[in-house]
């Protein structure tokens, strides 16, 4: 296993913001898989999930993980939502590094993620009984890639980033002064 972290769970658990504080306070470079997908697609993910649909864009997850296998160490990695789905995936990332889940409930995502019009796996008429039959397919996935789980609910970003680089760095201060 490499030296990375990877986070992961569902939309609206804070991935991409704790990434962000987490790599900044321990001075690690920051990996976000569905900005290097973008990146290279010259595409925003909801328009390549329109054009090329979901299954192309979860393929072009695990070849960014196979990439990220081969280039990538000391690292904090962010991964989509959906990318722990596929086994490949779940297998890949635990090979990457130390996996994080960051758990969320139902509620929490919906009030994190009103008003967000961005995310494709949310475009249903009720919303709340999509994120409910999501998390309720995903989170048992994304329990079986962890090694780490961390709740999210009722926390900060930097409660959360401290939480994580204690738990899957050893670190007590997260980028504080002792």
């Amino acid at each position: 296993m490499k030296d990375n972290v990877i986070l992961i769970g569902f939309m609206g658990a804070g991935k991409t913001s704790v990434s962000r504080a987490l790599a900044k306070a321990e001075n690690l470079p920051l990996v976000d898989i569905d900005e290097m997908i973008e990146k290279e697609a010259g595409m925003v993910a909801s328009e390549i999930f329109r054009l090329y649909g979901e299954e192309r864009f979860r393929q072009m997850e695990t070849e960014m993980l196979e990439k990220l296998i081969r280039e990538t160490d000391h690292s904090v990695i962010s991964v989509g939502g959906g990318l722990p789905v596929r086994e490949i995936n779940r297998r890949l990332m635990r090979e990457l590094g130390t996996v994080v889940f960051l758990n969320v409930k139902a509620e929490t995502v919906l009030k994190r993620l009103e008003g967000d019009t961005t995310r494709p796996m949310l475009y249903a008429d009720d919303k709340e009984k999509r994120v409910n039959d999501l998390l309720a397919f995903r989170s048992p996935l994304y329990r079986e890639a962890a090694h780490i789980v961390i709740d999210t609910d009722d926390k900060t970003i930097r409660q959360v980033a401290r939480e994580v680089a204690r738990t899957a760095l050893g670190v007590t201060g997260c980028g504080e002064s002792q």
